[in-house]
């Protein structure tokens, strides 16, 4: 067991008065980056250590089983193992395994495990489109009612005044709802929602059970608890009765769920419903440099509203580190791969890969991010969602527009012929308000530009040449998984930490996103920007691009950054868009052409190798294996997937034009000055038939 003394070390002023506190209501307001982990977990093992509550009458509840292992894990350190450290509904599970035989005089209904074919039969029975991402928006509704506490007749009236963009009229959705519950009742099955639905109707109305069990549990503690909602809320209130043995930990600065019911009310009210509360504010950030500190504190200084318990002021406690960076690109490409040449300076300076991370606000902008780390040969993952190309409504699109080019007469322009085939696959003019249904559009849509981007490098470019550039995209953003560069929508990223961070297309329409026509939505999507800004300790990138490709169209950088950027920055200056139209227009990059037949190359792997697909190859099969045994060998001593020396088209085109000096090396595509330094002596040396060294 540790003792006093060892549980108070290393504490600040304000971690330890909540670390002491005595039994009852304690309120800990804990800004990004301070400690609250640290905190929560030395108190639960202090109360347990003074003998005030034993470990196995404390219950911890968060929202992730990673945040539940961690803090178990930290207990177990700390001399408090046996403290059940779970989230909401492994609690309420495990309640309702042991309450629920003796209450219902029946074996627990089945968690069911295929929730999704349940509201495809309820969308049927009444008549809505039971297509994938119309039933995901469904369930999501009915996930949002339950955890409302709304039931199927009040719902229409409860959407209308949370003002919920839904996907189909409310009184259809109220009847597709009646019918799920029908159909799961039937099955004798249960959902997730439902696990604490029922603990909390059995605490409520069974007095001897609600004894039972707060004879066991007597201590309560509750992370993350601006994101509680109302059934989760009510749960905690079942627990507790009429006691007040409870300690929450929260930033309200931090709400960004209120989509799925999520709500800071009870965080910022618990001093009103508990007048002796103990209420400590956490400010000191240890994560973060003073300078992203100043400018988070920027960000949501600028709310229009910040209700008491929202006025944290975070002060850094790190030493001072660089100033974060703003940038303003002509367009996402190259903004893409400015972002890609940042993270190779970082990595060149010794930063690890793992500790990056390219944050964005939809997952459909990773795409041409995934494309400029592929192509500078940069490993990566996408955290909490799919690359790309391997989703399903962009896989369903691409076997569409292979079907389409043997059709295509060539009589459209390209935009427009995708845009034709993709309205065959459910895209639409209008953007739907929001749901599966809007991640689809903005997946489709994104194809429709990455068409218009195309156009603009190859004005004749056809249907064919399209599809061609789409495949080669696709072969080249999936590298194996590895430690690499972390890829995450903003919401993803929320409790994670880097070194440095990128964030990245930071215009209107995307952040605050386009379907956010509320001050209360605005405000939500600032608090994303918040949690952006604080998940990095030291490096920070904020950038945007003024069109999607080219000069097609003008985007305005996002309303947040108003007073961020320092005055003396140049994309700071707001005459840059008529500056440009005065400056002579630089001439078009020289486009590459093929070595053997001198026709213009756009697919990127006919630009790796030099030349078209369809031109004769005359690669030195020998070297070439030289060079895949040699790149095997330099993999294993530098600790890395082969493809990070070089992929195998490189190596291809290495076998293929035999470079005799740097100059012709550098001349490959995929072969910048940092790879030639590392790389360059060893493969001329393999091109001029001797044997490199390899010490």
């Amino acid at each position: 067991m540790a003792d006093q003394p060892r549980l108070l070390e290393g504490l600040d002023p304000e971690q330890r008065q909540a670390v002491i506190a005595p039994r009852g209501p304690v309120c800990v307001l804990a800004g990004a980056g301070t400690g609250k982990t640290r905190t929560i977990t030395h108190r639960i093992a202090y109360l347990v250590q003074r003998g005030l509550v034993a470990p196995q009458q404390v219950l911890a509840v968060t929202f992730t089983a990673r945040a539940a292992g961690e803090m178990r894990s930290r207990l177990r350190a700390l001399g408090a193992a046996g403290v059940q450290a779970q989230t909401f509904h492994a609690a309420a599970f495990r309640q309702l395994r042991y309450f629920w035989p003796r209450v219902h005089d029946t074996p627990m209904w089945q968690l069911t495990d295929n929730k999704f074919r349940l509201v495809v039969q309820a969308a049927n029975k009444v008549g809505l489109s039971t297509e994938k991402e119309d039933v995901r928006d469904l369930a999501g509704e009915i996930e949002w009612a339950k955890a409302s506490l709304v039931g199927p007749e009040q719902y229409p009236a409860a959407a209308a005044a949370a003002g919920r963009d839904v996907p189909v009229p409310p009184e259809q959705l109220s009847k597709a709802f009646a019918a799920y519950e029908q159909l799961k009742n039937r099955a004798q099955a249960l959902d997730f929602d439902d696990l604490l639905l029922h603990i909390a109707a059995i605490l409520e109305d069974q007095p001897d059970v609600a004894e039972e069990f707060r004879s066991r549990y007597r201590s309560f503690v509750v992370d993350e608890y601006q994101d509680v909602n109302p059934l989760q809320q009510r749960v905690l209130d079942a627990w507790l009765g009429n006691r007040d043995d409870l300690t929450v930990v929260g930033d309200a600065n931090q709400t960004i769920y209120s989509f799925a019911g999520a709500s800071p009310k009870w965080l910022i009210g618990f001093p009103r419903r508990f007048p002796e509360a103990t209420v400590v504010r956490l400010e000191r950030d240890y994560r973060s440099t003073p300078q992203v500190v100043a400018l988070a504190n920027q960000v949501i200084g600028a709310a229009r509203e910040r209700p008491a318990g929202t006025r944290l002021k975070l002060v850094g406690q790190r030493p001072d580190g660089p100033q974060p960076d703003f940038a303003e690109h002509e367009d996402e490409t190259q903004e893409a791969e400015a972002v890609a040449r940042g993270i190779a300076q970082l990595a060149k300076r010794g930063v690890p890969l793992s500790e990056i991370a390219v944050l964005f606000r939809v997952n459909a902008q990773s795409e041409v991010y995934e494309k400029a780390l592929a192509d500078a040969e940069i490993p990566y993952q996408v955290r909490g969602g799919e690359r790309f190309f391997a989703r399903a409504e962009v896989r369903q699109a691409m076997a569409a527009l292979r079907t389409a080019v043997a059709r295509d007469d060539g009589a459209q322009d390209l935009p427009a012929t995708v845009r034709d085939v993709l309205r065959e696959v459910g895209l639409t003019d209008e953007p739907p308000s929001g749901g599966a249904a809007r991640e689809r559009w903005e997946s489709l849509i994104a194809l429709v530009e990455l068409a218009e981007e195309l156009v603009e490098t190859v004005p004749e470019a056809d249907l064919a040449r399209y599809v061609a550039e789409l495949d080669a995209r696709a072969d080249s953003q999936h590298p194996p998984t590895v430690e690499g560069v972390t890829l995450a929508s903003l919401h993803a990223a929320k409790g994670l930490e880097w070194d440095a961070v990128f964030l990245v297309g930071l215009v209107e329409g995307t952040l605050p996103i386009q379907h956010a026509d509320t001050d209360a939505a605005i405000e939500e999507e600032r608090r994303l920007l918040y949690v952006g800004v604080t998940r990095a300790r030291e490096h920070l990138r904020l950038s945007w691009a003024l069109s999607r490709a080219g000069s097609r169209r003008f985007r305005r950088r996002s309303r947040f950054l108003h007073g961020l950027v320092p005055d003396d920055h140049p994309a700071a200056l707001p005459s840059r868009a008529k500056q440009r139209e005065q400056l002579p227009r630089p001439s078009k990059p020289v486009k590459p052409r093929c070595r053997i037949c001198g026709a213009p190359l756009v697919n990127t792997m006919d630009v790796k190798l030099g030349r078209c697909a369809d031109c004769p190859s005359d690669v030195d099969e020998d070297l070439l294996t030289q060079l895949k045994a040699w790149r095997s060998e330099r993999a294993r001593q530098l600790k890395v997937p082969a493809y990070v020396v070089f992929t195998d088209a490189t190596l291809t085109a290495i076998a293929e034009q035999r470079p005799t000096d740097e100059s012709a090396l550098v001349g490959i595509s995929g072969i910048g000055a940092s790879k030639v330094q590392k790389f360059g002596s060893d493969v001329l040396a393999l091109v001029q038939g001797e044997r490199p060294d390899m010490r």
